[in-house]
């Protein structure tokens, strides 16, 4: 089997994010491995991406680290999400755009397991998402029933 190659996108608009959204779905992480750098005005995230691209219906099924990056923030806010717990782990379920009546800035907002969300203001979409390992196995594929 021909495994797909490793995933580098951008996204500069609403409909760019939403390709970056859906390869980042069930995408597991610990809130230590978010950062935002004010100085930098960027909000990065080290997190282990669900190879939805290479899932079979049974599987196999594998995880692999990328680092999502966020660029010209302006600001982040969090609701129910314990950021200064850096060992508490969060599963982003979505990722959207909502434009500020002066476009292109407005929020970038995960919706992450259990309700909680992160909002990233943003000057405007300059978003990454590079995977920066090999693959490995995982068991299960996830099941939003649970969530």
């Amino acid at each position: 089997m021909v495994k797909p190659p490793s995933l580098r996108l951008r996204a500069e608009d609403k409909g760019d994010l939403a390709v970056v959204a859906a390869a980042i779905q069930d995408a597991a992480f610990l809130m230590g491995d978010i950062v935002f750098d004010p100085k930098a005005r960027r909000l990065s995230a080290q997190i282990n991406r669900f190879r939805w691209e290479a899932a079979r219906k049974r599987g196999p099924f594998e995880r692999i680290r990328s680092v999502l990056a966020i660029e010209s923030v302006l600001g982040v806010q969090s609701r129910k999400v314990r950021l200064g717990a850096p060992d508490a782990a969060g599963v982003i379920l979505d990722m959207r755009f909502e434009p500020d009546a002066e476009e292109p800035s407005g929020a970038i907002v995960l919706s992450l397991g259990g309700g909680g969300d992160i909002r990233v203001e943003v000057e405007c979409v300059d978003v990454t998402l590079t995977d920066v390992g090999a693959p490995w196995p995982t068991p299960r594929k996830p099941d939003h029933e649970r969530y």
